[in-house]
């Protein structure tokens, strides 16, 4: 082993192979910076050695340096191709919320390795939390009789992307199993989810009050409890749950979102950008995050700004009725009376086609 990993002469192998031992035994017993340092030290010398830099990337990780883990894992990457090491990449990448990064890693992993559910898991979560429910069902469907230590996660993951992608009768499927294991925060927030989406917001509000008393910890729990406050007509408590969201989880989608409607309504609208702005981070191109920071432009009398955006919004989605709204709006205010009567018809025709059973 050591022939192949340092490439040395005889005379000076001991020494390295020695220190990459010490160096391992050092990060097994949690003594990181010391084994970073022979990491560093070995590599000064033997730079394309792939193990000590993988390992000096895991160590690197373990101190929550996610940018320096990711840069070494990248670097044996490119020169040795390997599942385990791109599962690495991907932690990294998850763990500092580059869920779009990760979930790109993750893909090479299951492509290679398909029965890893731990990067199945972790994929599914990605895609979740980027809003592409379609490719959570699409992965764990097939799974989800044959999961075996697992069966927990996939059942919920894959129940919580049936709620969202509107598949309500499939989701509560998923849910009926979940709940034969008892009453649990996850299955709380699925029932809860479920009413929220079919528009029964007080049964909603209840099963996730309960979800959030079951375990206040769990993901999402916060931000869908401040989404049935909300519909509810508790503004001030939906506040407080989206904040309580944001505090462990910074860059919920949902929660930076509807925190930027919030204080858009209440015309702060520096704080509301900061929050539309980290929701557009988290899923590039959403068009309802598009259309609010397009709104906030507007209020601050960025008429060309917003204009701009909502032009951008429409031409990718031409059936967004508040979008063509505000259009109207600009153009009138623009005095192009012409484009904006253009947009009320459209508005006209859109509501028109909504209200016909």
């Amino acid at each position: 082993m050591a022939v192949l990993v340092f490439r040395a002469s005889a005379q000076t192998l001991e020494s390295p192979e020695e220190l990459y031992k010490a160096a391992i035994a050092l990060q097994q017993a949690g003594k990181l910076d010391e084994a970073i340092a022979d990491y560093r030290l070995l590599l000064e010398k033997y730079p394309d050695v792939a193990p000590v830099r993988s390992n000096l990337g895991v160590a690197l990780a373990a101190q929550g340096k996610y940018n320096e883990a990711i840069t070494e894992y990248k670097r044996v990457l490119a020169a040795h191709p390997d599942p385990q090491i791109e599962l690495n990449l991907a932690l990294a990448y998850y763990k500092q919320g580059q869920y779009g990064s990760a979930a790109d890693s993750l893909q090479k992993v299951h492509a290679a390795a398909p029965d890893n559910m731990q990067a199945v898991l972790l994929l599914s979560d990605c895609y979740l939390r980027a809003g592409k429910n379609k490719q959570v069902i699409e992965l764990l469907t097939p799974l989800q009789d044959g999961a075996g230590a697992d069966s927990s996660a996939v059942s919920y993951l894959l129940g919580t992307a049936l709620v969202r992608d509107g598949q309500a009768a499939r989701g509560q499927v998923v849910i009926n199993r979940i709940l034969q294991n008892g009453d649990s925060a996850e299955a709380r927030l699925l029932t809860g989810t479920t009413k929220y989406f079919t528009n029964d917001f007080m049964g909603a509000l209840v099963d996730l009050q309960k979800a959030v008393e079951l375990n206040p910890d769990l993901p999402d729990v916060y931000a869908y409890y401040g989404l049935a406050l909300l519909s509810s007509g508790d503004q001030d408590g939906a506040q407080k749950a989206f904040e309580k969201e944001l505090a462990r989880d910074p860059i919920n989608f949902d929660a930076n979102l509807r925190m930027g409607v919030v204080l858009r309504q209440d015309e702060d609208y520096t704080a509301a950008m900061k929050y539309l702005e980290q929701a557009l981070q988290v899923r590039p191109g959403d068009l309802g995050v598009r259309y609010q920071i397009a709104a906030v432009k507007l209020a601050q009398g960025q008429v060309e700004e917003a204009r701009q955006d909502l032009e951008s919004v429409l031409k990718e989605s031409p059936d967004f009725v508040q979008a063509h709204v505000s259009l109207a709006t600009i153009y009138y205010r623009e005095k192009r009376k012409a484009d904006g009567d253009k947009e009320r018809a459209i508005v006209g025709k859109l509501n028109a086609l909504r209200a016909t059973p």
